[in-house]
Parts: C-alpha cells; sequence; structure tokens
C-alpha cells in the first residue's frame, strides 16, 4: 500500500470513528442511557452477538440492559447508520452541483432525521419537468429574482415585458410574469425550514375528515359517514379503520388544515415588508401552499399517522403473541384434540402426555348429520382406552356446538378428572397443509393433523406454536393493513425472545422450535436433529460442537438456551452458560458442598442463605451474573411458564340465554386490543370488556393491565342477543357505581 492509500484509509477510519461516535452519543440521549452501555451495546452487537445472549450473559457490559433496550439501540443504529450513508451521498451530489456551502453542509451533518436531510436536498434533487422547470427553459429566472429581491418602487408589468420572447414561447408580459411566479411558488416549496414548520403545525392542528362516498350504501364503516377529529389526537386504530375504508373506495379521506395561519406564517418568512410586488408575493404564497406544499405534506403527515397505526397495531400482536407462546403448558395429561366442522365431521386426535399421537378418527355430531349417539360411544372409547383427562377443541367453526356435545358426553362419562378447554386453533390450518406437518404426520389428511395439533397446543403452546407462521395467529387488530414486512420481522422477534426465555430440551426439539434459538438458523437446526438422530440422545452439551456448521461462534451464541435434562453434567439443564462453570465451581467449593448437590434442597437453603454481594468480591464475578447461576443452582431445569396460571377447565357450558346482568364468571383473556379485551366466558362468543371497565383507575392502555391466556374473573354488563354479543366489566358490583 503506497503512502497515499494508507492515508486514505486513515481518514477514512478517521471518518468511521467519528460518525460512530456521534451515533452512540445520539442514541444515549434518545434512550436516557450513558454512552458505556450504547457503546459497549453496539461493539458487542458488530462482534456479531445476538440480542438473546448480550442480554442474559453479558449484563456487567451493558449495565444490565434488557432485550427491549437492546433492540432499541440495535433499531437506532441501523437507521442512523442509514441515514449517515444517505447523508454523505447527498452531500456528495449537491457538492457535484457547485452549490454546497458550509452552512448548508453543517445542517445536513447535524440532521437526526431522514426527513431533514431530504428537506434539505429537495432544492438540488433533479426533479422532472415542472411549470417553473418550463418558466427556467424560458429564460424567466431574472424575472423571479427580481420579485424575489421585492424592490421598493418599479413597474412589474414593464420588467416583465423584458422577457417576452416569442421564440422561447413567451408571449406576453402576462406570460412571463406567470412563469416568474411559478419558479417562486417553486423555490418555496423547497424551502426546508417553512416545509418543517407547515408540516409540524399540520401535524399539530390538522383535522382528518372522511366522509361516505355513498351516504345510503350500508357498511362497517358507517361512524365514519360524517367524521372529523384532531390528526394528532386518533388512536392507532380508528386511523387504520379509516384507511381501510379509504382503500375500499368507501371513504373519501383528507386532512384540513388551517390555510389563514400558514398563510400569516408563510408572509411573514417571505415579504420583507411594503413594495412594489407585495401583491404579487401575496398571490404566489397562496398558490406555493395550495398547489405545491399542502398536498405533498398531507401525504407525508398521513404517512406518518400510518405508521404510527401500524407500529401500534403491530406492537399489540407482538405483545399477545408473546403471552400466547408463553402460556403455561399443560403436562402429564393424555390429551383428547378435536378439530369441530359441520358437514366434514369433528376429527379427532388422542395423544399421550409427551405429544405422542395415539390415534385419530372421525365423528359426525354436528348438523346436518347429527350423529351424537355414535360420537358420544367413540368419544367414551377413546376416553376409557387411553385414558384421557382433558378435551381440548379448536374455536372454529362449530366449536360451540361441539363444545356442548363434549359437556353432554362428560357429563355421562360421570369422570371427576375429566374436563373440556377451547383453544384458538388459529394458524391449526395452515400448519397442516405445510411441509412440516407432511414430515411430521405423512399418515394422516389436512384435518387430522390439525386435531393433532390442537391437542398438542395445551401441552406446550410454545413447542407447537412455532411451527406455524406467526401472522397465522390471528392475536391482534388490523394485522393485514399493515406492513406485512415489518410485522413478519417484529412477530420473529417475539417468537426468538420466547424461546429463548424458555430454553429448548436439545433432546426434544423440533427443527421450527431450535431455528429460534439464539445463533441457530434453519440449516443448522435440521442439523442437530439429524444428528440426534443418528448417534442418539445428546449426553452433553459439548457435543453440539460435533453438529456440522455448528461453530465457535454459533456454539457460544446458543448453548447458554440449549436445555440436557438427564445429562452427564446437572448443569447442562440450566440456563446457566459453560463459560460460567467454572465459576459454578469456585462457588461449591466455597460453599463446601459437591456437585451432586446441584438441585438438591439441601443446596438451595444454603443458597438462599448467602449475600450474592459478598459472593462476588471473594469469587470475583459480576453481581448479575452470580445472581442468575444462584436462581438456577435453586432451581435446576425449571421452566419459567409453570409459575404462570393454568387455563381454565370446564365440564359444563353457558348458553347466552343463561346470563344476567350482574353474574359473576371465570373467564380467559383471547385477545387484547386497544380499546378493550375479548374475554371466552364459556359462550358462543366471547365477551367484550371495553377499556373503561378493566379497572376502577385510569388505563392507559389494556395491555398495562391483561394479556393473552390471563384467567380473570368478570361480571356480566350487558346482553345483546340479537347480535349475540355480550358485555363485560372487570369492576367488582360495588365499585361499578363509583
Amino acid at each position: 500500500m503506497s503512502d497515499i492509500e494508507a492515508v486514505v484509509e486513515l481518514n477514512k477510519e478517521q471518518i468511521h470513528k467519528e460518525q460512530q461516535e456521534r451515533i452512540v452519543k445520539q442514541i444515549a440521549k434518545e434512550l436516557q442511557l450513558t454512552l458505556k452501555q450504547v457503546r459497549t451495546t453496539v461493539d458487542l452487537l458488530d462482534e456479531g452477538n445476538t440480542i438473546p445472549f448480550i442480554a442474559r450473559y453479558r449484563k456487567e457490559m451493558t449495565g444490565e440492559l434488557d432485550e427491549n433496550a437492546l433492540r432499541e439501540i440495535e433499531e437506532r443504529t441501523g437507521y442512523l447508520r442509514s441515514l449517515e450513508v444517505r447523508k454523505r451521498e447527498v452531500l456528495r451530489i449537491i457538492d457535484e452541483q457547485g452549490k454546497l456551502t458550509e452552512e448548508l453542509k453543517t445542517s445536513i451533518e447535524k440532521a437526526v432525521k431522514l426527513q431533514e436531510v431530504e428537506d434539505l436536498y429537495r432544492p438540488y434533487r433533479q426533479k422532472r419537468k415542472t411549470r417553473a422547470s418550463a418558466a427556467k427553459e424560458k429564460g424567466l429566472e431574472p424575472l423571479a429574482v427580481w420579485i424575489t429581491a421585492q424592490p421598493k418602487q418599479g413597474d412589474v408589468r414593464a420588467e416583465a415585458s423584458n422577457y417576452v420572447n416569442e421564440e422561447l414561447g413567451v408571449n406576453s408580459p402576462e406570460e412571463a410574469l406567470q412563469g416568474a411566479m411559478d419558479i417562486i411558488a417553486e423555490n418555496i416549496a423547497d424551502d426546508a425550514a417553512i416545509r418543517a414548520w407547515i408540516r409540524r403545525y399540520s401535524i399539530d392542528h390538522g383535522m382528518l375528515v372522511s366522509e361516505a362516498r355513498d351516504q345510503e350504501a350500508e357498511s362497517v364503516y358507517e361512524n365514519y359517514y360524517n367524521y372529523r377529529e384532531l390528526a394528532k389526537k386518533m388512536p392507532p386504530h380508528r386511523i387504520l379503520a379509516i384507511n381501510r375504508g379509504e382503500r375500499e373506495n368507501i371513504l373519501k379521506v383528507g386532512l384540513e388544515v388551517p390555510s389563514d395561519s400558514v398563510h400569516q406564517y408563510m408572509t411573514k418568512q417571505i415579504v420583507k415588508g411594503p413594495s412594489a410586488v407585495t401583491d404579487i408575493l401575496q398571490t404566489v404564497i397562496e398558490d406555493a401552499y395550495k398547489r405545491l406544499i399542502a398536498p405533498s405534506i398531507e401525504r407525508e403527515v398521513r404517512g406518518e399517522m400510518t405508521e404510527k397505526g401500524e407500529n401500534q397495531a403491530i406492537s399489540i400482536f407482538a405483545g399477545n403473541l408473546r403471552s400466547l407462546l408463553l402460556q403455561a403448558p399443560v403436562k402429564g395429561r393424555t390429551v383428547l384434540g378435536v378439530d369441530p366442522a359441520y358437514r366434514t365431521g369433528c376429527k379427532l386426535a388422542a395423544v399421550d402426555e409427551t405429544g405422542k399421537l395415539l390415534e385419530v378418527a372421525v365423528t359426525y355430531p354436528t348438523p346436518p348429520n347429527n350423529k351424537k349417539r355414535e360420537a358420544a360411544a367413540k368419544i367414551k372409547e377413546m376416553i376409557d382406552q387411553y385414558g384421557v383427562q382433558l378435551i381440548v377443541i379448536g374455536n372454529g367453526t362449530a366449536s360451540r356446538e361441539t363444545e356442548q356435545f363434549v359437556a353432554e358426553v362428560i357429563a355421562e362419562a360421570g369422570k371427576q378428572d375429566l374436563a373440556y378447554l377451547i383453544v384458538n386453533e388459529a394458524g391449526a390450518s395452515v400448519y397442516s397443509a405445510s411441509k412440516l406437518a407432511q414430515e411430521e404426520f405423512p399418515d394422516l389428511d389436512v384435518a387430522e393433523r390439525s386435531a393433532a395439533s390442537i391437542a398438542r397446543r395445551v401441552q406446550d403452546p410454545l413447542a407447537e406454536l412455532v411451527k406455524i407462521d406467526p401472522k397465522s395467529i390471528g392475536v391482534g387488530q388490523y394485522q393485514h393493513d399493515v406492513s406485512q414486512k415489518h410485522l413478519e420481522e417484529s412477530l420473529k422477534v417475539v417468537v426468538e425472545s420466547a424461546v429463548n426465555h424458555v430454553g429448548v430440551d436439545v433432546n426434544t426439539a423440533s427443527p421450527s422450535l431450535l431455528s429460534y434459538v439464539a445463533g441457530i438458523n434453519g440449516t443448522i437446526a435440521k442439523n442437530i436433529v439429524k444428528f440426534r438422530e443418528e448417534n442418539g440422545k445428546f449426553s452433553s452439551r459439548k457435543q453440539l460442537q460435533k453438529v456440522p456448521r455448528l461453530g465457535a461462534k454459533t456454539y457460544e451464541q446458543c448453548v447458554g438456551f440449549m436445555r440436557i435434562s438427564d445429562g452427564e453434567n446437572t448443569l447442562d439443564r440450566t440456563p446457566i452458560h459453560p463459560e460460567s462453570y467454572f465459576v459454578v465451581s469456585s462457588l461449591l467449593k466455597e460453599l463446601g458442598v459437591g456437585p451432586e448437590k446441584v438441585g438438591t434442597r439441601e443446596l438451595s437453603e444454603l443458597l438462599s442463605r448467602q449475600s450474592v454481594e459478598e459472593l462476588s468480591d471473594t469469587l470475583d464475578v459480576g453481581v448479575p451474573t452470580l445472581r442468575d447461576i444462584v436462581d438456577s443452582l435453586q432451581r435446576p431445569g425449571r421452566d419459567p411458564r409453570e409459575e404462570l396460571p393454568l387455563p381454565i377447565f370446564r365440564t359444563d357450558v353457558l348458553k347466552l340465554e343463561d346470563l344476567t346482568p350482574g353474574m359473576e364468571l371465570q373467564g380467559t383473556v383471547r385477545n387484547v386490543i386497544d380499546f378493550g379485551a375479548f374475554v371466552d366466558i364459556g359462550i358462543k362468543s366471547d365477551g367484550l370488556v371495553h377499556i373503561s371497565q378493566l379497572s376502577t383507575g385510569y388505563v392507559k392502555h389494556p395491555m398495562d393491565v391483561v394479556s393473552v391466556g390471563d384467567n380473570v374473573t368478570v361480571w356480566v354488563l350487558n346482553i345483546d342477543l340479537k347480535k349475540g354479543r355480550v358485555g363485560l366489566t372487570m369492576r367488582p358490583p360495588k365499585e361499578q357505581s363509583m
């Protein structure tokens, strides 16, 4: 490398460091974190470490930042790095035009939003042919400059007559003046400061207005046929609802902004005082706003509103999905899964406590067949033969008729330990038709696979639901109206977080489950299963290093989340990372006990009496790491989901007609949305607890109070027999009137 090349590389490295530090400072300021926390996190991510790994095993380095904070840093780093690339591109283009001033360069370099950079770049961007560019081609720019200078005296028409040129297409002073005004209007519309103010004002004061294209037409959007609301106060679900109505060509939607205030602001910025061209400038200002600025600002504001709505919808879906994935597993029970239907019959699948398929069958208890006697006999036969303790019914078509039938069968069976449960079957049909399901159940048809999936969903919701595209699990609002790429990315993060939170048994996990472990991709997940099939069960975490394509970095990232329940080393069934096994040895030695005591009550009680802070100094290990180690040693093999309440098991069914206002019921939260929560209380349709009925106190968002899968006590508020709807409250009767 020559001396010149070395200097260039050194300069590049210095620029990169300056940009990196600028990004770190910006993120630390935005997220109110220390520079060290942000800098360390960015370095760890750049080294190829995964977020679950950093959150769990690098707590000392990051100051115990959780996954959410780490993901915010990752997201902002990506955004600001892309912004730096765009800044360099914009600076290069403007510089090549010979128009880059120090002031403009500083403004671009200081920008922290892409919109700011694009506003500054706007006057220098190559434009398609406009009225202004046509006027410039006709030589009218000097006239525009003369008007912009706002001469105190002069005859505008006389000045304009100097630019009449029939060869260039300027046939009169009026045409010359109009062309000059078009140039000035575009210059005003390209002014970054003016655009920024109008955009902010439009967001703060704009009214979103919607009206029906046909006022007589019936639709689900009738609430928005004559609707107006301050744009910045619109809740996300309403934004998406109106967007959908507009997209379906039922609503006309627009943004109304008080134009008088905008004109006053623009006049103050542009008109310097009385001049010979004041009236002309006022006309130009009005034209610049109405023709050029207002339409584009409306698109930008509507875009921001849609982004707000999409982000909220995705956030709700993600939160609900996490709650669904982390529901308590129902262990140690033989389960009969039922995929209900009318004409094609109810598919049955019995699985043992490990999820192994025992038998599949089809019965026809629902209309139009109504073969209840034969169906009851078959179900009783399977209950007796396999010792079924729980019947799980999918909540799809014919689910409530099937539920009524199952409740009758349970009553006739007279078994004390037999109950039923309704589960969300969303995505079961998608899974059943997938290649994965075909490989897992090659001898079953699509519906039979669905029944098996429904049965397994209660035994281990996480292990079963990861086999399904997260978008197909319907726990959200307006998920089909948002960016599918953004939704997919967000939901993948949720599944990854849930899987690593729980950990996976490397000897039983499917490729689908393994592929979400930190550092593991689909290919390596399949290689792990193949290695297991060819060499038998893993007896040690170290054996993972022999799996093809599972290199040192991948091993470091994934191994702490892998569990071997009956391996050679007791620590392999804990979340303790092998890199900390020496700490465990030192800790046990300090306590005077051997490794065989791991998992015993004796060690658990001994550890509970220790001061982690004092031990940390003695063992020369960080407090967060030691705290996690002590917790893992007290409860090795613990599944964090086991601390959650089990779903509500039922033996009888309710009808809408059975309900009365004030009746107390136990229910399970099925979905949480912006305006409340839907609760399964055992009737055909889930009841709605409106946000105002979730608590006696103020509730900012339903997710602050309830999550999918929660068991809740509710009281019937109102019943609409005609529409089949039930209003519920979680406010106890004595507090409802307060």
